[in-house]
């Protein structure tokens, strides 16, 4: 990327609307604007102080055509977004207006921007670090109001405060490992060498600490994947509609009626949950059943959580005991549907008794989908699961895969350190290992980020941001 060009994009979403925007960023954006902005009193845009709105009209220099009545937003380095002059245009929302003035701008000097290439330069001039430029695009994709205070509170620095605090206290470690590599005739000394395995247990404590709770930051971030399953006509489509509390599977009495995976999103307690309903399993001959059947076990595979439903009002037949036994019982929740009518499946002592469930084995929940009995006690259990003790109103929290591994990697190198310096190994090879940890967690701020890496990284998020 050039950063002495002066880029611009459309920052609104493509179609119609009340509001539309043409952003641009760099040392000509106040003159390219100027160029096209005629203004009723004859203001100026690059004589008008930071932060105020101009009103006026956009025009086509080659023929003073008026192409719309718009408001410019004047902000002028450093106190901008991308610590650079900042123009935005607000005009009429639609593809027409916006394409227009877009053209304009970019006939005036304005290189189109690359994707996420705003922040990117947010970024590189130090408005904001690679967390808190990728809490971003989290804002933006957030799937509930809890995702989204935990992306607000990334974007102010929160979760960058706890790696800053951690690479604080080890700099101050490899300082003081290092003053015995320059000067190697003074020996460790046993006082020295306990307050360098406390700081480093301290530091390996706030590590695992955050890739702990990044459980719960990732299915913040990307949602709690769950899956319905249990053989045919036990509820599970009836179930999923009663959750969403609209229709959204087809449900009859026919056998078989779903055969592929239906996808929705749920918001449970500020939790976001992406619920797939499956196709019943069964042993089936017809192809679109069987392919059916195979992506139903797929789902359950990949899921984070189970709801196995099962028919309250019939006794428990073989798929279903084959299906208990199968379950992994850490992340699986036993829905018996049907509780309005008369029940033939009961809490016992064995899972394959007839008509029995072990009761205590994996957690056991009673509804009837149709009438919406048991749907709180089954949302509050789907929270406590996805939760696993962790406080959901904690906000400072992991949700980046790449963040997860920085932190793994930095833990691996502060272990190796621990049981080297028991060992007594030479300071050197001690050091070697904080400053792998260092780099770890540099990558996660973008200190130490390669540039492909943040190619990536900023390649994911939208044109004009």
């Amino acid at each position: 990327m050039h950063y002495e060009d002066t880029i611009a994009a459309i920052s609104t979403p493509v179609g119609q609307g009340g509001i539309g925007i043409v952003r641009l960023s760099g040392s000509e954006a106040l003159n390219i604007a100027d160029r096209l902005f005629i203004s009723p009193k004859n203001k100026k845009i690059h004589e008008t102080p930071s932060h105020r709105i101009l009103y006026g009209n956009i025009i086509d220099p080659a023929n003073n055509d008026v192409i719309d009545e718009v408001l410019v937003s004047v902000m002028k380095a450093p106190n901008t977004y991308t610590k650079e002059d900042v123009i935005e245009i607000n005009c009429h929302g639609g593809s027409v207006p916006l394409r227009r003035i877009l053209e304009l701008v970019l006939k005036q000097g304005a290189r189109a921007a690359e994707p996420g290439e705003f922040t990117h330069r947010a970024f590189m001039n130090g408005r904001l670090d690679l967390a808190q430029a990728e809490a971003v695009l989290d804002i933006i994709n957030s799937l509930t109001l809890q995702s989204q205070k935990t992306a607000v509170s990334q974007l102010r620095g929160g979760l960058s405060g706890k790696i800053g605090a951690i690479r604080e206290e080890l700099i101050e470690l490899t300082a003081f490992v290092e003053a015995h590599i320059d000067f190697p005739e003074e020996d460790i000394e046993d006082l020295t060498l306990r307050k360098m395995e406390s700081m480093a247990c301290r530091i390996k404590d706030s590590l695992e600490k955050l890739i702990e709770g990044s459980r719960y930051g990732m299915i913040l971030r990307d949602g709690l994947k769950t899956a319905i399953a249990g053989r045919p006509n036990v509820g599970k489509s009836s179930l999923l509609n009663a959750l969403l509390e609209h229709d959204r599977a087809i449900v009859t009495e026919m056998p078989g009626t779903t055969r592929d995976v239906i996808e929705e999103y749920l918001n449970i307690q500020g939790l976001p949950v992406k619920i797939k309903d499956t196709a019943g399993i069964r042993n089936v001959d017809n192809i679109a059943e069987k392919e059916g059947v195979r992506r139903s076990l797929m789902a359950m595979e990949d899921a984070d959580l189970v709801l196995l439903v099962l028919d309250g009002s019939t006794e428990l037949h073989d798929t279903d005991r084959e299906l208990i036994e199968n379950s992994d019982k850490g992340n699986t929740i036993i829905v018996i549907n049907k509780s309005d009518l008369p029940q033939k499946i009961h809490p016992s002592v064995s899972p394959l008794a007839k008509g029995e469930i072990k009761e205590g084995s994996i957690p056991t929940i009673h509804i009837s989908a149709k009438k919406g009995d048991g749907l709180d006690e089954l949302k509050q259990q789907i929270v406590e699961a996805a939760l696993h003790g962790e406080t959901g109103g904690n906000t400072d929290i992991v949700t980046n895969t790449r963040h997860i591994h920085a932190l793994e990697k930095a833990l691996a190198s502060v272990d190796s350190f621990i049981s080297e310096s028991l060992k007594n190994v030479s300071p050197e090879f001690l050091s070697i290992e904080l400053r792998d940890a260092l780099d770890a967690l540099g990558e996660i701020l973008g200190i130490t980020t390669p540039e492909d890496i943040l190619n990536r990284i900023f390649s994911h998020f939208c044109i004009g941001k």
